[in-house]
């Protein structure tokens, strides 16, 4: 190759990551500090978007996220991604879970060509698979959350009754919370409290809350305190008899969960075991299921192919639905 050629494209890569980098230097000027205090500084409608952020995530990122982050901030994704890592409590800005999935569909795609022997077909499954493994466990991790969350519901609630009952405030009580019980509940609430301490209203706190925890329960909860502050009556006998109803729910949740966990292994199980059983014999067995593709076949194996998926698909569906009970 030119010798010529590669100073000039060494000379060109070289300048642009010069220019990039003053670019990230002009546009994150603001320091850390900053950067907290412009969360709870400045407009109600900015500390409604960052709340849901998640905590640390800002401090803890490069500043090359930080620059892609603050450029993409406000669009609607960002605002989705942001509230489900929130909800999740995972440190992570938007543009590093964006990041992510592209690096587990890259490396699915990898695996797949090698597992695959060559075969774009399998690669591409493969990366598609890859893509979802961040959603699925930021899904996992929601889910987690919120179990334990509603878990410590009733025991937050007998404390905050007792602490109303012995003369304190709500704000004091919600405190208590927030220094005797453990996560995420203390979490959360440290949360709210710092929020209202600052000057924001309980109401918008709670709505705050209510936007990183999605639950049932707690908005009962919130709708309960929101009420009494509006036309009174005795807030701690009203959330003990909230507490009571948790209490129970709870209780019958967990008797569900066990006497519907066979149902739910059946379901996984099920409708694992046709599309395992499908890679493997591609893997180890290539041409007797490419049997159904070759083109004397393929106006019937393509159908049989379609149709086996949606059997599974609606039969995993039909089953999750009748183990599913709302209480």
């Amino acid at each position: 190759m030119d010798t010529n050629l590669i100073l000039m494209v060494g000379g060109g890569i070289g300048l642009l990551v010069l220019i990039i980098g003053v670019v990230i230097s002009v546009v994150g000027e603001r320091s850390v500090v900053e950067e907290r205090l412009g969360r709870y500084s400045e407009t109600s409608s900015f500390i409604a978007s960052t709340a849901d952020a998640p905590e640390g995530a800002l401090e803890k990122s490069s500043p090359l996220a930080s620059f892609f982050n603050r450029m993409w901030e406000g669009t609607d994704l960002f605002e989705s991604i942001s509230g489900q890592l929130a909800q999740a409590d995972l440190k992570f800005l938007p543009i590093e879970y964006i990041a992510l999935i592209i690096g587990t569909a890259g490396l699915g795609g990898v695996i797949g060509l090698f597992a695959g022997r060559g075969s774009i077909l399998f690669a591409g499954l493969a990366m598609i698979v890859g893509a979802f493994v961040p959603h699925f466990y930021v899904l996992n991790a929601q889910k987690s959350r919120l179990k334990k969350f509603d878990n410590q519901l009733s025991d937050m609630l007998n404390l905050v009754v007792n602490g109303l009952r012995a003369g304190f405030s709500t704000l004091q009580a919600m405190e208590a919370v927030s220094r005797e019980l453990p996560r995420p509940i203390s979490v959360e609430f440290h949360r709210v409290v710092q929020e209202m301490m600052l000057g924001l209203p309980m109401e918008e706190a709670l709505d705050h809350l209510m936007r990183r925890i999605n639950s049932d329960d707690l908005d009962l909860v919130v709708t309960a305190i929101n009420v009494q502050r509006e036309v009174g009556g005795n807030l701690a006998e009203i959330l003990d008899v909230i507490s009571y109803t948790i209490r129970e729910r709870v209780r019958l949740k967990g008797q569900i969960q066990a006497l519907t966990a066979q149902g739910r292994a059946t379901a996984w199980v099920i409708a694992a075991l046709p599309i395992v059983l499908v890679l493997l014999l591609f893997v180890l067995n290539r041409e007797y299921i490419m049997t159904l593709f070759i083109p004397e076949n393929r106006a019937c194996g393509i159908p049989l192919m379609i149709l086996a998926g949606l059997m599974i698909v609606s039969g995993f569906i039909a089953v999750q639905k009748i183990v599913q009970i709302d209480i």
